[in-house]
């Protein structure tokens, strides 16, 4: 059985599960390799307008690195391992769709990070968290020195990384990390809703705006501002576009079709 599945909820929504539950579902070589299997299969569906990434089990979202597979490791292989992680990690940060991350458990080191890698992230009531690599004698190494700043502020990932500490879903919904916090047995049904909500708008709008936000933050307000009108005007030649227009002037709800 694959450590990754991918199913569709329907044809525009698709749902992404680790399935390493026993291991608490952590970054093992086999799982690295389905996930980027299960990838390569979303990047080619132009169907799909959201993605929700969880995982099996009610303990665990991931663990991060499977600590027992590395244990047994060379230095060069930990660092090719964590390589691939961050590489991972980008890649899902890079999908043209919106990804929402729905935390089901415990989400540490590169469990965590994975969600860093989400546009949104939901999570369990019962959902622990933390980049706490440091009190293992490393750092955050797939991103999350970077990615955790850039989402809470620098003072504040400071303050988690290197005390390393642990903190729920409330928490992390106080420090904007977390934009949503749900009942353990509502969280998949809240992460479907909030993809429909996605689905239900005009798909390349919604893909121009994801790439504006991504690629203009880390610049100066003139040059995002820029990057925002060329995304703008990707929109413009859209037939989406007119059939927003056509819906609204006859009182009802658009068909759009991501052309």
């Amino acid at each position: 059985m694959s450590t990754v599945t991918f199913e569709l909820y329907n044809d525009e929504i698709g749902i992404l599960t680790l399935n390493r539950p026993e291991a608490a579902n952590s970054f093992s070589k086999q799982l690295m390799k389905d996930f980027n299997d299960q990838l390569d299969q979303i990047e080619m569906n132009d169907q799909l307008r959201a993605l929700v990434i969880t995982a099996e089990g009610e303990k665990a979202f991931c663990a991060g690195a499977d600590l027992k597979e590395r244990s047994g490791m060379s230095e060069e292989e930990v660092v090719q391992t964590v390589g691939q992680i961050g590489r991972l990690v980008t890649r899902v940060e890079r999908l043209s769709i919106p990804t929402i991350a729905a935390i089901n458990g415990a989400a540490f080191g590169g469990g965590l990070e994975l969600t860093l890698g989400c546009d949104i992230r939901i999570a369990s009531k019962k959902a622990k968290m933390g980049l706490t690599e440091t009190s293992l004698a490393i750092i955050p190494g797939a991103g999350g020195t970077q990615r955790l700043a850039r989402l809470i502020g620098l003072a504040s990932a400071k303050y988690y990384i290197l005390t390393a500490q642990r903190f729920d879903s409330i928490e992390g919904k106080d420090i904007g990390l977390i934009q949503e916090v749900v009942d353990p047995a509502d969280l998949k049904e809240r992460a479907i809703s909030l993809a429909s909500d996605i689905a239900s708008n005009g798909p390349v709008g919604v893909q121009m705006a994801k790439k504006a936000i991504d690629q203009g933050f880390d610049h100066d307000i003139d040059t995002g501002l820029s990057i925002e009108r060329k995304c703008y005007l990707n929109t413009i030649p859209t037939k989406d576009r007119l059939e927003a227009l056509e819906a609204f002037k006859e009182k009802r709800k658009p068909r759009f079709e991501g052309k």
